[in-house]
């Protein structure tokens, strides 16, 4: 299939060939590529601009040319290279996995992907040593797909992607609020009332552009649901927080907005909470010394990507989320 025109594929390169049928007339290049190859389109678009994709042994020069009947094409695909983090053998709890994705319970302290301060000792150099060679690659690269993060000291659900079909099924379905996803918080004080939503919309901080906020100019429309599941007198409640938005920090920024910061949180806790002034001890000292934002992804579900089969998971609370808890029930009513 290969012309003088086509840049030559090199060793490792699979072949992916199909004849279009009559059901295919009409579709884009790239898109009818995608599906016969299950990788991205814009992966597609870029094997194509690198003249890896033919249509009846000729270099095939635009991404959008309508397919032709009876003509063959092929896509030469190169092996994936090497991701860019070190494979780090560091354990972590698995839900499920498949050839497709990764369900996995994050601990509280790991950092989701290498950034500048945390280049190592992440979930993405965790993945890559557990799914070594198995993992086919995405965007040429061989490296797990992140669909969704979890702030380092926030545990619990995630999903995370093998394939690029895979991240991109999910990741639309993310986008879409096509996914269940639930939270647990522990906030300080009572909400008023005590069920309710939070609309208010979220961007970086005018003043701390390290900082996320509630904003009344060029934010991003964010809104959380919430239940209280649980209080202990006005000093602190347990919530059910659900997102019907992804923004940054959204549940940690919405509930400090309405001034019921969560337990521990490092950023959005600036002063320490009137409800802690009359409280007893144990639980004012375990409140106040909590080292991490009080808040757990305890639920997550979704439709498989591939076979479509509802999957439903659920992460317990964490030791130190637990004892906190148990502390606080030593509270007299």
């Amino acid at each position: 299939m290969r012309t003088a025109d086509m840049v030559d594929p090199g060793p490792g390169t699979t072949l992916v060939e199909r004849v279009a049928g009559e059901a295919d007339v009409g579709n884009r290049a790239d898109r009818f590529l995608a599906e016969i190859s299950g990788l991205s389109r814009a992966r597609v678009k870029a094997l194509i601009e690198q003249r890896q994709a033919s249509r009846d042994g000729q270099v095939l020069g635009q991404p959008a040319e309508a397919v032709r009947l009876g003509s063959v094409y092929a896509l030469h695909v190169p092996p994936p290279i090497a991701a860019w983090p070190e494979a780090q053998a560091i354990p972590f709890p698995i839900l499920f996995e498949d050839e497709h994705l990764i369900v996995l319970d994050k601990p509280a302290g790991l950092v989701v992907h290498p950034a500048p301060g945390n280049q190592d000792g992440t979930l993405v150099n965790a993945l890559l040593a557990h799914c070594g060679d198995t993992l086919p690659g995405i965007g040429g690269e061989k490296r797990p797909g992140i669909v969704h993060r979890l702030d380092k000291d926030t545990s619990g659900v995630m999903v995370v992607a093998k394939t690029e079909f895979s991240l991109a099924t999910l990741s639309a379905r993310f986008a879409a609020r096509d996914i269940e996803r639930a939270y647990l918080a522990l906030c300080w004080g009572l909400p008023s009332p005590a069920s309710g939503e939070i609309e208010a919309p979220i961007g970086r901080d005018p003043k701390e552009r390290t900082r996320m906020a509630v904003v009344g100019h060029h934010g991003k429309a964010a809104l959380t649901r919430y239940r209280t599941k649980q209080h202990w007198s006005l000093a602190a409640s347990l919530l059910e927080c659900r997102l019907a938005t992804g923004r940054t920090h959204q549940i940690r920024v919405h509930l400090a907005h309405i001034g019921h910061p969560l337990v521990g949180d490092p950023v959005y806790l600036r002063r320490v909470p009137t409800a802690a002034r009359n409280m007893k001890e144990p639980a004012r000292t375990a409140l106040l010394d909590f080292p991490r934002q009080a808040l757990h992804a305890f639920l997550l579900g979704f439709n498989h990507p591939v076979t479509g089969e509802g999957l439903h998971f659920e992460s317990p609370l964490p030791d130190d989320f637990s004892s906190l808890l148990a502390t606080l029930d030593q509270i007299p009513d």
